[in-house]
């Protein structure tokens, strides 16, 4: 199966488990909360993690409560990461971002909202899995989206905006920054494919290597896409002085550094088929054709 199919036949299925939380008789911060949510990003996290149990042959709606969790999860950090405080946006995949629909307090505690939504939505897997696997994805989520991930690579972003970098520092900023979600999303789809070491180890490099060809390619919208191909305004990283890989490497350096990661990601798919003879890569690849510069026009941050 290819992603346009498999998004078409998973979709609807995935937001009805994101809304099943939601009230009939909505509270404002309720609202709140689903008009982010509701804000047309393409799902690319959680329908990662059913892309590696469709990958093994698992039922895809075992990894449901995990898609949710990182799709409340990166929800939460978009409506944090536009607040005034931070990069202070006003649009957002082409509507208004949170703070500016409804208020500033309200989108804080809206997103306070989705994050610990994110881990009660994990306590659903107890009904497919032992509670020892849920326990070990609230573990490994909390890890990715707290001081030894994402929210630690936010602060080193801040931090670093008067330095230059060096290739490597910037790399383990974003692998926390913007790979760690990723990262979690892959290899929690392998934690409920059941799958062995050696197999998690492979799925944990193509993560890695598909985290940091993701911010290359976010970067380079930033440079090379109009504001309506991005679904939103440029954030103006330059003028901010934020390190990036274009202002690193250069434009081709940065589309040469880019093609580098996604043939490293299949090249980790092959070892996968290796492997695992009966496996289906083919969505996984598709997954890695995504990030060419062609594809995702209009909500760059899935």
């Amino acid at each position: 199966m290819h992603l346009q199919a498999f998004m078409k036949e998973e979709l609807p299925s995935l937001r009805e488990a994101l809304l099943a939380p939601f009230h009939s008789q909505m509270t404002k911060l309720e609202e709140a909360m689903l008009y982010s949510l509701n804000g047309g990003g393409k799902s690319l996290r959680p329908l990662l993690v059913l892309a590696v149990l469709k990958t093994f042959g698992y039922p895809t709606h075992k990894g449901y409560p995990a898609a949710c969790a990182v799709e409340y999860l990166h929800t939460y950090s978009l409506i944090h990461d536009d607040l005034p405080a931070m990069d202070n946006d006003d649009y957002r995949r082409g509507k208004l971002t949170n703070h500016k629909q409804f208020d500033e307090a309200t989108a804080i505690l809206a997103g306070d909202a989705l994050q610990t939504l994110a881990f009660f939505a994990l306590t659903k897997l107890t009904d497919d899995y032992p509670a020892q696997l849920g326990v070990q994805l609230v573990g490994l989520l909390a890890q990715a989206s707290g001081k030894e991930g994402m929210v630690e690579g936010q602060m080193q972003d801040m931090l670093s905006e008067h330095e230059n970098l060096q290739l490597d520092q910037l790399k383990a900023l974003h692998a926390k920054k913007t790979g760690a979600l990723l990262h979690f999303a892959i290899v929690s789809g392998g934690l409920l494919s059941q799958v062995d070491e050696e197999t998690m180890a492979i799925l944990s490099t193509f993560a890695k290597h598909y985290g940091i060809g993701y911010q290359i390619q976010n970067d380079l919208q930033e440079v090379l896409w109009t504001d309506e191909e991005r679904g939103k305004k440029s954030k103006g990283d330059a003028s901010h002085e934020k390190n990036t890989y274009p202002s690193l490497l250069g434009t081709p350096g940065a589309l040469e550094a880019l093609e580098k990661e996604r043939g490293a990601c299949l090249t980790q798919l092959c070892r996968l088929k290796e492997k695992h003879p009966t496996c289906q890569i083919e969505l996984l690849q598709d997954f890695v054709a995504y990030l060419q510069m062609d594809h995702g026009k209009g909500g760059q941050d899935g």
